[in-house]
């Protein structure tokens, strides 16, 4: 939705859309970016441009994404509350996030231990991650 203070009016820009949970706006400010929880995906809607006012997928993700944010390079960090095929046993570590570039491809895999289920990533200037979770009472600090 788009809410336009001078008019007091709200506009719908997309509707349908399956249990939207994170947005991000590209540094160039032409779109945002919405991650579908139940899908796995991440769309792109655009607000500026020749395709102002259409969306579009821009990644398949391969896990249930909780929050999307700009990683300060062009692309995304994308949290993973959990994987798309994750099993009960096998490997203790699972992924936890995602870098997607501009063009939606994955660049970057951060896992973790399974007892970590992440809601926000964050990077910040001093190449920090800093993740969060509504599970855990703590913030985790990584160096990338």
């Amino acid at each position: 939705m788009k809410y336009d203070p001078q008019t007091n009016r709200v506009t719908v820009l997309q509707k349908d859309i399956t249990y939207p949970n994170g947005l991000a706006i590209s540094s160039d400010r032409t779109h945002l970016l919405v991650a579908l929880t139940g899908p796995c995906k991440l769309m792109r809607h655009w607000i500026k441009g020749p395709k102002a006012g259409t969306s579009e997928p821009l990644a398949d993700l391969p896990g249930y994404p909780d929050n999307v944010r700009q990683d300060g390079r062009g692309g995304y960090w994308v949290a993973l509350h959990r994987e798309k095929m994750e099993l009960p046993f096998g490997p203790d570590s699972h992924m936890l996030a995602v870098r997607i570039n501009g063009d939606g491809k994955v660049v970057q895999v951060m896992r973790g231990p399974k007892s970590v289920r992440p809601t926000e990533i964050m990077e910040r200037e001093n190449g920090k991650l800093y993740m969060g979770s509504v599970e855990l009472p703590y913030v985790a600090v990584v160096s990338t």
